[in-house]
């Protein structure tokens, strides 16, 4: 009874120990992803296979898999789909690989007497060395996987496009650092798209060649300013405006200074120009599904374009292309980044804003299909059925090993494939 009950908890609580380990990742970025689990896998599960090296090969796969299936059934329920293949794929080879590593590095240094006795020693260092080896390959290979897995930051592509940038946010400059130039996560990620080119004067985008445009919660503009916008948009240019009416970025600058952004968006003379008319605010921080995106979206307005109310709109002038989304706060770092550290990271990312920016400014797209946790009673059913599948899991792993006899106590014949009986042969 003692040792079915020492086998239940060895199968049970590994995986457990796995799945909260990486569940706090899972969590700060709101992504369903195996592969947040991965660091946590090499880790306890190299120490698992050492411990359990003397348990037999099945205890050990049988953990392993229950650690893997908890975190996937989780994955699955609370992003409503089924993880990408490879991610699942690289996770369980992690586990695979570290649980043998580390079982090939604990099964002989424990050797019983008996096993040594029957073998000369220099026989019996060669194959202590071979197996360390081996277990240390595993291990490594491992860590490699763990470090150039399926999910990669993004690199800067060759060919990137020119991208004016003219806006009042704090985007290439840190704010606390009085005025010193920094540039914002949102820019660092769009410099591996396109060429960025800061720019304080509309009358400018001619001259300098540009065909994008972000015009980000821009400072009052000049009639003239607003008029060789349009043009340029006719002539062929693409524009993506964030017009904020109720902007919440924060700001340690006193109210009134110049250097603040403007609190309320004051392009409504060009935006009526196009068509656009402003409709009610979304006084609130909400998560939305836009064009295939995920966006964290902030006090934003709705605006309708004829007969369409929505908030992106697409609309073509002339040559050119408008894409108009009525909230600027969505590029403040706070609500697409989980560690301001690692823009290029889409394992930090807690929305899918860089990737939407990119498509929007026709920018080469960002790889990657991210699978983001739902509403909240997806996620507490995936945890739900994750746990009690791990528990059956151990159950059956426990009565599955008393009838094979595996799980023995250290020393035993059938730990090292029948030494003893070699010996009596």
């Amino acid at each position: 009874m003692k040792a079915g009950l020492k086998r239940f908890l060895w199968l049970w609580l590994s995986p457990l120990g796995l799945f909260l380990a990486g569940l706090q990742r899972a969590f700060l970025t709101g992504q369903a992803d195996p592969w947040d689990w991965g660091l946590s896998a090499a880790l306890l599960l190299a120490m698992v296979g050492l411990l359990l090296s003397r348990r037999g090969w099945l205890m050990q796969v049988w953990v392993t898999l229950g650690g893997v299936g908890t975190v996937l059934i989780f994955c699955t329920l609370a992003a409503g789909r089924a993880p990408a293949p490879l991610a699942v794929a690289g996770f369980l080879a992690v586990a695979l690989l570290a649980t043998f590593g580390g079982a090939s590095l604990g099964s002989f240094p424990f050797a019983s007497s008996e096993v040594e006795k029957s073998q000369g020693s220099p026989m019996r260092f060669s194959a202590r060395s071979k197996r360390t080896g081996v277990g240390l390959s595993l291990l490594i290979l491992a860590a490699v996987l763990v470090w150039r897995g399926p999910a990669q930051p993004v690199r800067p592509v060759p060919a990137r496009p020119d991208l004016a940038v003219i806006t009042g946010l704090p985007l290439f400059w840190d704010e606390a650092g009085q005025g010193e130039p920094r540039d914002a996560p949102i820019v660092t990620l769009l410099r591996t798209r396109f060429t960025v080119i800061p720019m304080d004067n509309p009358l400018q985008l001619t001259g300098a060649g540009a065909r994008r445009l972000l015009l980000a919660q821009p400072r009052a503009l000049a009639p003239a300013q607003l008029v060789a916008i349009d043009q340029w948009v006719r002539d062929g240019g693409t524009i993506l405006v964030l017009a904020d009416p109720l902007l919440r970025w924060p700001s340690s600058l006193p109210l009134g200074d110049r250097r603040r952004a403007p609190s309320i968006s004051q392009l409504q003379p060009l935006l009526h120009h196009w068509g656009a008319a402003p409709l009610a605010i979304e006084d609130r921080e909400v998560r939305r599904i836009i064009d295939g995106d995920l966006l964290t979206l902030s006090g934003a307005q709705l605006y309708a374009m004829g007969d369409d109310r929505r908030i992106v709109h697409r609309k073509r002038l002339g040559r050119g292309e408008v894409v108009l989304l009525g909230d600027a706060d969505l590029i403040d770092d706070r609500l697409w980044l989980a560690d301001p550290a690692h823009p290029l990271d889409p394992r930090y990312w807690v929305a899918d804003t860089p990737a939407g920016l990119v498509r929007w400014l026709g920018g080469a797209a960002i790889a990657g299909d991210r699978r983001w946790m739902r509403e909240s009673r997806d996620v507490i059913r995936g945890l739900r059925w994750a746990l009690l599948a791990g528990m059956i899991w151990a159950m059956l792993g426990a009565i599955r090993l008393r009838r094979d006899g595996r799980g023995f106590s250290p020393g035993t014949e059938r730990e090292y494939g029948g030494a003893k009986d070699n010996k009596s042969g």
